[in-house]
C-alpha cells in the first residue's frame, strides 16, 4: 500500500488532471441519445472511479426526464441545452436528490433553456465555469491543510497504526468539510422550495 504522503500526491495529481467540457467541444447540432451519452463517456472518462462505470445511460437519460430534470428531445434528439443541462446534473447527482436539483434547475429551465434573449444556458455555463481554475487552487491549498494537520495526529501510536489512523483523520476531515457544504446547499434550496411555494399560492389566490 502507498503511503499517506504518496496517496496525497496521486490525488492533487488526479485534481491537476480534471477539467470541465469547453463550451466550444459541445456540439451545437441536435444529437440522438446515443450520440450523448457517447459524447459524455468520452469527455467525462476521467472522471469515473472505475474503468466499467458508466457516465450517461439511456436509462439514466429516461428517469431525469421523468423526474423532470430535463425536458423531452424533440424528434428524439437532443440539443445543445439539453447537454449542458446533463453536465451540470451530472455534477449534481452525487450531492443532491432527484427533488433538490429540480428545484434548482426549475429557473434556469424555465428561463433560460430556450432563450431567444437575454442568458442563454450557454452563457450560465460558460460563467460558472469560469470559476473552476480559482476553486481548484483554493481546494488543492485546503487539501494539503487538511493533510499536515491529520499528519500531527495520533502522536503516541505506534507507527504502523498511526499511518493508518492518520490517513482517516485525513479523510474525516474532507468528509465533515462535504458534509457541511452539503448542509448549506441543501439548506438554500429548501429556501428557494419555500419561496416558490409562496409564489405558486399567491398565483392561484390571484386568479
Amino acid at each position: 500500500m502507498k503511503n499517506n504522503k504518496e496517496i496525497l500526491s496521486d490525488i492533487l495529481a488526479h485534481l491537476d488532471n480534471l477539467s470541465h467540457i469547453r463550451l466550444d467541444k459541445i456540439p451545437e447540432i441536435d444529437l440522438y441519445m446515443d450520440q450523448v451519452t457517447s459524447f459524455m463517456e468520452d469527455h467525462l472518462t476521467k472522471t469515473k472511479r472505475n474503468p466499467e462505470d458508466k457516465v450517461l445511460t439511456k436509462t439514466m437519460i429516461n428517469n431525469y426526464a421523468k423526474n423532470r430534470l430535463l425536458p423531452p428531445p424533440v424528434k428524439k434528439k437532443y440539443s445543445r441545452q439539453h447537454i449542458l443541462l446533463l453536465l451540470f446534473i451530472y455534477y449534481y447527482k452525487s450531492l443532491l436528490s432527484f427533488s433538490d436539483i429540480e428545484q434548482l434547475f426549475a429557473p434556469i429551465t424555465e428561463r433560460h433553456f430556450s432563450a431567444s434573449s437575454g442568458l442563454s444556458l450557454s452563457d450560465i455555463y460558460e460563467e460558472v465555469f469560469s470559476l473552476e481554475k480559482e476553486q481548484m487552487e483554493r481546494l488543492k491549498e485546503d487539501t494539503k491543510a487538511k493533510f499536515s494537520t491529520a499528519m500531527t495526529m495520533f502522536a503516541d501510536a505506534d507507527q504502523e497504526e498511526q499511518d493508518y489512523l492518520q490517513l482517516f483523520a485525513f479523510i474525516s476531515e474532507l468528509s465533515f468539510d462535504v458534509y457541511l457544504k452539503k448542509q448549506m446547499i441543501e439548506m438554500i434550496i429548501d429556501e428557494l422550495r419555500k419561496e416558490s411555494s409562496v409564489q405558486k399560492s399567491a398565483g392561484k389566490k390571484e386568479k
